[in-house]
């Protein structure tokens, strides 16, 4: 028993055992004695209504215990009205993590008559349960009035405009809440409003999360309105929310003005060019943001260009991620171009678009004047041998880029060969993938080549290439030299030439086979 055995135990973690209520029932009369554990993890262990109550009668009398996990059980609204009940007296919970309970809106008003009194619990996370707005509009009034709570997680939930306005009242009048997480509700364009109007007078909230509530670009306006006189969020993440380019251009206006946000997540709005145009605009005069994501949202060369222009005169932004996309060889060229001028970015993300040899030397261009950028992510174009020449050639002269990945780009013996060449003279590369190329035999020994005179790379990945049995003798010939580097290979169950090979040159520490 804790009580009596466990007396120095300060974290206890029974996650995934299926202990139910009658191991929470024990543990629960445990805690009302024990005075040493600050940490619960009891997640994932079909804990009911029944068991919930043992431990909210514990918390009453406990005295010590600080974090509880009931992530993933079942404790429903009277669970959660036990633990509600217990909140009111207990002084020294801080964090409560009721993820995926089946809480509806009975015990989330339980809950929110708890935060009028508490005044000790600073993380409450209710997301992936069945609220809605009533027990929005309690939670809301519980905001009023409390002032430690730091932390909110609502997400994926069935809050609507009504919860959503109930919940924007609190966040005018509380005072220490920092971080909202709301994605995944259905608040709409009205709940948007309320939101904006929440942020013109808040203070305090910097993280703000409403991806995945259908705001559109009315709702991205309202939003937009509100941060006009907001000076404190810092974080804004809004994807999936059909915000389109109207919404973007919304964006981009307050972007040229605003003096706090520093991360914005647009993942999935179909802003498309114009939206990004606006954006790239934004960039030229914005002068704090330095994470912006627009993955998956229909740019082509013209929006490339454009965020290109931006990142010629920004000096703030260090990553921008541009992923699923549909930015070509034109579009790849303006970003090379402005590579060899931006003072700032250090992770520029490209993967899963269009961008063909052109583009990859344009961009190989780019890293031959550039000595900021750290991560450049090209995985999943079609830049083939060419492309992987270029990037080859910049690299020759690049001291800046750390990890390099080139997954499924078409590039074969030639492209190896360059960038075998690139790691003779490179000092600052430490992670290159290669896989699922087509690279053989003649690409792995130019690869090995240039291992044996290259000290900073770490890691080379060749997973999913055509690499035989020469292939592998001069990488393990290269291995034997090089004491840096760890190759990362792919081998079915069969024996393999590449394995057999390296086992005998006692290699195996430094390379790892990606099979099951």
């Amino acid at each position: 028993m804790l009580e009596h055995n466990l007396w120095s135990l300060t974290t206890l973690n029974l996650s995934h055992n299926e202990i139910g209520d009658a191991g929470a029932q024990s543990l629960g009369y445990a805690l009302q004695h024990n005075r040493t554990l600050t940490t619960l993890d009891l997640g994932n262990n079909r804990i009911g209504h029944v068991g919930a109550k043992s431990l909210a009668d514990a918390l009453k009398h406990n005295m010590k215990l600080t974090t509880l996990d009931l992530w993933n059980n079942q404790i429903g609204d009277v669970g959660a009205q036990s633990l509600g009940d217990a909140l009111q007296h207990n002084t020294t919970l801080t964090t409560l993590n009721l993820w995926y309970n089946q809480i509806g809106d009975v015990g989330a008003q339980s809950l929110g008559d708890a935060l009028q009194h508490n005044t000790t619990l600073t993380t409450l996370d209710l997301s992936s349960n069945k609220t809605g707005d009533v027990g929005a509009q309690a939670l809301g009034d519980g905001l009023q009035h409390n002032t430690t709570l730091i932390t909110l997680n609502l997400s994926h939930n069935e809050i609507g405009d009504v919860g959503a306005r109930s919940l924007c009242d609190g966040l005018q009048h509380n005072t220490t809440l920092t971080t909202l997480k709301f994605n995944e509700n259905r608040i709409g364009a009205v709940g948007a409003r309320s939101m904006g109007d929440a942020l013109q007078h808040n203070t305090i909230l910097t993280t703000l999360d409403l991806s995945a509530n259908g705001i559109g670009y009315v709702g991205a306006q309202s939003l937009c309105d509100g941060l006009q006189h907001n000076t404190r969020l810092t974080t804004l993440q809004l994807w999936h929310n059909e915000i389109g380019a109207v919404g973007a251009q919304s964006l981009g206006d307050i972007l040229k003005h605003n003096t706090t946000l520093t991360t914005i997540d647009l993942l999935s709005n179909q802003i498309g060019d114009v939206g990004a145009q606006s954006l790239g605009h934004a960039l030229q005069h914005n002068a704090i943001l330095t994470t912006l994501c627009i993955t998956y949202n229909q740019i082509k060369d013209v929006g490339a260009q454009s965020l290109a222009d931006g990142l010629q005169h920004n000096t703030t932004l260090t990553t921008i991620n541009l992923e699923g996309n549909q930015i070509g060889d034109v579009g790849a060229q303006s970003l090379g171009d402005a590579l060899q001028s931006n003072t700032a970015l250090t992770t520029l993300k490209l993967d899963n678009n269009r961008i063909g040899h052109l583009g990859a030397r344009s961009l190989g261009d780019g890293l031959q004047g550039n000595t900021i950028l750290t991560t450049l992510d090209l995985s999943s174009n079609k830049i083939g041998d060419v492309g992987g020449q270029g990037l080859g050639d910049g690299l020759q002269h690049n001291t800046g880029l750390a990890t390099l990945d080139l997954w499924n780009n078409q590039i074969g013996d030639a492209g190896a060969h360059s960038l075998g060449d690139a790691l003779k003279r490179n000092t600052s590369l430490t992670t290159l993938n290669l896989s699922y190329n087509e690279i053989r035999n003649i690409g792995a020994r130019s690869l090995g080549y240039g291992l044996q005179h290259n000290t900073t790379l770490t890691t080379l990945d060749l997973d999913k290439n055509r690499i035989g049995d020469a292939g592998a003798r001069s990488l393990g010939d290269a291995l034997q030299h090089n004491r840096v580097t760890r190759i990362l290979f792919f081998f079915h169950s069969m024996p393999s030439p590449v394995s057999s090979y390296l086992d005998a040159h006692h290699t195996k520490p430094r390379w790892k086979s990606n099979a099951a």
